[in-house]
């Protein structure tokens, strides 16, 4: 860098030198034409003196300057060489001691290599001796359980069941109130939240109920009627039932017609049917069909308004056509004398209510509660249970798994798989077990309570059995000398398990189990 700031400086003198005999040159030719009156002889002479004079000091000029210039750039370079000097000095230094500093650790590291390789052989030598020990201690066991069967005369298998026996009879009582503590503090732990949960969806969603019936009764005007809707030699009765699907009960209540049909759809067209024709007055077999056909079609499109109308009251969008129609469909069936279509739609919101208190998804939890009972729209017409028929209903227009999952499990018949399944389930239970919702015909809950008393009777030291509270709850009276009291808590579940398995009802069943133990004597 230093070399080439004096060369520089050396061009920049021949430069300088160079302008001034330019200057001189130039100022010659000024000179000569700005004196006119001499001869241009005499002025060329004058101006090559000047010229020469010029270009004399200019050169010394410039000789000097590049001496000064030479000798600067000499004393740079020196400098410059003793500080490079000095820094390879000092680097040199820092080298050695980098090198002396690794030849230390490299000689640390050996020792430490050493050191290991000392201490593992060491460790495989003791490694050895604890195989031997351990090979050593199996053979000392084997003589010793050897030694301990020809003792006993039991085997190992034997010896343990008979301690686990022991321990088992020893244990029962610690263990049956050990399990009473935990089922009590787990149930009312769980019982809490659910009673809170419930209670806040059955608040805030209260519906009213209206019995419905298998049957329809159609009101005349008057008796004299009757015999029109029989006609000549009962041919307008005959059509009626054979173009409507339904039986006609024409008895002695006055100004009534008893519609009867498996069909509700049938039956609600058949009382329209013979509204009509009461008020248009023309009975005959073909004026019946074609009120038969008007009747139809306003049932069809009530049917439609009832499904779009139980779509949108939910929110639940993207239903397939043929679902909301078969949601119309449910208007007109009962199950129990429950109208399904109400009871679907409050299962629905029960479903929604309880899934945002447990911040799960509350239009899915919706969805699986308006379509739970879907099955129960075609089951009159075609082979299967409500279930099966509804999850096939769900599958093929594409409903998802959790829909399905729910529809199958509301009423226990599979496992369900995830929790909006549990929600719907429970929604179900509450919306059939409200007071006056749904009603039981006494055959079947004869047949119920008659079911109960033999599930409970079938156990071992079972004395007598009662079911109360229309089946609701069990006292069962027990052997004191068979069942001992740490027994009834394990017996309890054993009955409830079995209830649970061969029994279908809603809500659910308390057992009671007493036991008593009674001391007579006779005083003579």
């Amino acid at each position: 860098m230093i070399a080439i700031d004096t060369t520089t400086s050396i061009i920049i003198g021949l430069v300088i030198g160079l302008v001034c005999g330019i200057a001189a040159v130039t100022a010659f030719y000024q000179l000569g034409f700005s004196k006119k009156n001499k001869s241009q002889d005499e002025a060329r002479d004058n101006a090559e003196m000047i010229a020469q004079k010029e270009l004399m000091e200019a050169q010394k000029t410039g000789e000097s300057r590049k001496r000064e210039l030479l000798l600067q750039a000499k004393e740079e370079i020196h400098k410059s060489k003793l500080e490079l000097e000095k820094d390879i000095k000092e680097r040199k230094l820092e080298l050695q001691r980098d090198r002396n500093r690794i030849e230390q650790k490299e000689e640390n590291l050996d020792k430490k290599v050493e050191a290991l390789e000392a201490k593992e052989d060491a460790l495989e030598s003791r490694v050895s001796d604890v195989l031997a020990m351990e090979e050593k201690a199996r053979e000392i066991e084997k003589q010793k359980i050897y030694e301990l069967e020809k003792i006993s005369n039991l085997t190992v298998e034997e010896a343990r069941t008979f301690v686990l026996d022991q321990a088992r009879l020893e244990y029962r009582h610690d263990f049956a109130v050990m399990l009473k503590q935990m089922e009590e503090t787990a149930k009312e732990e769980a019982d809490n939240k659910a009673k809170e949960i419930i209670v806040n969806s059955i608040q805030r969603y209260a519906a009213d109920y209206v019995s419905e019936n298998t049957v329809s009764v159609v009101t005349l005007p008057n008796d004299e009627m009757k015999g029109r809707i029989i006609g000549r030699e009962g041919r307008n009765i005959r059509a009626i039932e054979t173009i409507t699907g339904v039986d006609l009960i024409i008895d002695d209540t006055p100004e009534a017609v008893i519609l009867s049909s498996f069909d509700p759809i049938r039956r609600e067209i058949a009382r329209i049917t013979i509204e009509k024709l009461i008020i248009d007055g023309r009975i005959h077999p073909a004026r019946i069909e074609e009120m038969a056909e008007k009747a139809r079609k306003e049932v069809d499109a009530v049917i439609k308004q009832e499904g779009d109308r139980a779509a949108f009251d939910t929110g639940i969008m993207g239903l397939h056509p043929e679902i909301i129609k078969l949601l119309g469909k449910l208007k007109y069936r009962t199950s129990y004398g429950q109208n399904v279509l109400q009871h679907s739609l409050e299962v629905c919101w029960l479903s929604g209510m309880m899934a945002a208190e447990l911040n799960l998804d509350i239009m899915m939890a919706k969805r699986a509660g308006l379509l739970h009972d879907i099955g129960k729209a075609v089951d009159f017409e075609m082979e299967g249970s409500h279930i099966s028929l509804g999850a096939d209903i769900a599958k093929k227009y594409k409903e998802g798994p959790t829909v399905v999952n729910a529809i199958m499990s509301h009423h226990g018949d599979v496992e369900p798989d995830n929790l909006i399944s549990v929600l719907v389930a429970a929604a179900d239970a509450i919306s059939a077990a409200r007071p006056g919702a749904r009603r039981e015909n006494l055959e079947t809950y004869v047949k119920r309570i008659q079911k109960l008393e033999e599930i409970a009777n079938s156990f071992e030291g079972v004395e007598k059995s009662y079911a109360i509270q229309a089946g609701r709850e069990i006292r069962i009276m027990v052997k004191p000398e068979t069942i001992k009291d740490d027994d009834m808590i394990l017996k309890a579940r054993e009955i409830c398990k079995k209830i649970e398995e061969e029994m279908d009802y809603p809500g659910q069943i308390k057992v009671h189990i007493i036991r008593e133990t009674r001391a007579t004597d006779f005083a003579k």
